[in-house]
């Protein structure tokens, strides 16, 4: 019995010391990686000749950066932020993302996963109650995938009237409730805002945040991203235009609330560089994360697209040899995103071999090849390929 009672005082005194004892403190948070100065640099002797016959003209508006590495080898702007005031664009402007928002929700829901909160294995039902019976079969990797067989936005009735009308997550998730499959999940590949809305709304259900309160938190206030976030009528993004018969025409009206999870970011130039040098180098994901969000998910027997080796189908990501769309054409695989919305035109790409970011946004929606063909340019000269003079017909 005295033995008895004396481990009972010693469990006792163990439990106690552990119930007082000092928490560990947190590690400091690691301070935001060393930005380069905000400066004109045009050390592409080819792209820059490119860019003053362009940008004089008018065939482009927009900025273009290109780093290899942490070095910057070209970052410049040309034409107006906004026409009516007369207000050139500068090397901090803020432009409507559109698309290339993509991989940051697609990032979120990884990271989410890497905390143990969810898995990208779950079934969409876990996460959205009540879910349509149709939707049994559908996980979290096919929203991701575009391989949900959710119908897309834009592929349902009233188009017209939905792409005006602001929206709430909840408004944009009881929608979707509405349909059906188009496909049995994981058995094509079929591009989906609508998917992408309801992975921020995942986000949002998984996290407890607004969508764009966890991205703040996780990875634009660490990155020192000050210059990215959720599009409002107080974020200072520069105008978008369209070119119709009347010549650049403004484009005010975004509504970009009613594709929250799959368009409405703005951010800058180098804001962008800093997310790809985190993204591609380890700094926000786990290995088999990023290795999930690079790889290709499309079914094997996927078409070519548009008589071309078709795209590999990534998380929030693309991959393949834009090169081969240029003439001169080259080889390198490359990582990127594409966005267009409401007066804006983009494309990010990454080269992981030589470590070449390419970032290109433009602020006029009709400038679609322009911006595609920048960005080659920018990626073949950074790695001493012949320089791209036209898209391939």
């Amino acid at each position: 019995m005295v033995f008895l009672a004396a481990l009972f005082i010693l469990a006792a005194g163990l439990v106690a010391w552990v119930t007082v004892r000092p928490l560990p403190q947190a590690a400091a948070a690691e301070p935001p990686p060393p930005r380069p100065p905000v400066v004109v640099v045009q050390d592409l002797p080819q792209l820059t000749a490119q860019l003053e016959r362009w940008g004089g003209s008018g065939a482009f508006t927009g900025g273009v950066l290109v780093a290899r590495g942490d070095e910057v080898l070209f970052r410049q702007v040309y034409g107006s932020a906004d026409r009516s005031l007369g207000k050139p664009l500068a090397l901090d402007s803020r432009f409507r993302l559109a698309s290339v928002s993509k991989q940051f929700t697609a990032a979120a829901i990884l990271r989410l996963q890497d905390e143990g909160v969810l898995s990208v294995d779950d079934p969409v039902c876990r996460w959205v109650d009540p879910c349509p019976a149709a939707w049994a079969p559908v996980r979290l990797h096919h929203l991701l995938s575009h391989t949900s067989g959710i119908p897309d936005l834009m592929a349902r009735p009233g188009w017209g009237v939905r792409r005006v009308t602001p929206a709430t997550p909840e408004e944009l998730t009881e929608e979707s409730r509405q349909y059906g499959l188009q496909f049995a999940p994981g058995t094509k590949v079929r591009y989906d805002n609508a998917g992408y809305n309801l992975l921020g709304y995942v986000v949002q259900k998984a996290s407890g945040l607004p969508l764009q309160d966890y991205l703040r938190d996780a990875f634009f206030a660490p990155l020192g991203m000050a210059d990215t976030g959720f599009e409002d009528d107080a974020s200072d993004v520069v105008m978008g235009y369209a070119n119709l018969a009347g010549g650049p025409t403004p484009q005010p009206n975004h509504n970009v609330s009613i594709i929250f999870g799959a368009g409405a970011l703005y951010s800058t130039l180098d804001d962008l560089l800093i997310w790809e040098r985190a993204l591609h180098g380890g700094k926000l994901l786990s290995p088999e994360s990023y290795a999930r969000m690079i790889a290709d998910h499309a079914p094997a027997d996927t078409p070519p697209e548009r008589g071309r080796p078709r795209r590999d189908w990534g998380y929030g990501l693309f991959s393949n040899s834009l090169g081969r769309r240029v003439t001169p054409a080259f080889d390198d695989r490359q990582i990127y995103h594409t966005g267009s919305w409401s007066g804006f035109r983009n494309l990010i790409t990454y080269q992981p071999d030589a470590d070449v970011t390419v970032i290109v946004l433009s602020n006029n929606y009709h400038q679609r090849e322009a911006v595609f063909l920048l960005s080659q340019q920018g990626v073949a000269e950074a790695l001493g390929r012949p320089f791209p003079t036209a898209m391939a017909r």
